[in-house]
């Protein structure tokens, strides 16, 4: 089994993917106005609008209401990053620091509110 990706539901497909895109500085693919993906090299960001799980009816994601899952990208410099998207960061939730296992790390939301961490890991 291998790990295909993790997808957003969304109320704005658009309004996220752009801000992804501009994490990552990769541009997504968009096979529909109700989906697009960002494919990285270890991995899939898919951002789906409502409509793309309302079969599930009571059971769909809540756009906006998550509380327990951080999208994590490792980089090769966490400062030059956050110095980079700065200015664009609506929430920064923790400037870039070193965390008690050695990772620097620094953490802000999404405009959906879910959590993004970019870290790096300590040099060897």
């Amino acid at each position: 089994m291998d790990f295909a990706s993790i997808r957003i539901i969304t109320h704005d497909v658009e309004r996220l993917t752009r801000f992804y895109e501009m994490v990552t500085g990769t541009t997504a693919l968009r096979p529909a106005p109700v989906f697009s993906e960002i494919r990285t090299g270890t991995g899939v960001i898919a951002i789906g609008s409502t409509a793309t799980v309302s079969m599930l009816g009571d059971q769909a994601p809540r756009p906006g209401s998550n509380n327990s899952l951080i999208i994590e990208f490792l980089v090769p410099d966490v400062d030059a990053d956050f110095a980079r998207l700065r200015a664009a960061l609506r929430d920064i939730v923790l400037e870039p620091t070193i965390m008690p296992w050695g990772n620097r790390s620094t953490l802000f939301r999404d405009p959906d509110g879910n959590l993004v961490n970019l870290f790096s890991r300590p040099a060897n």
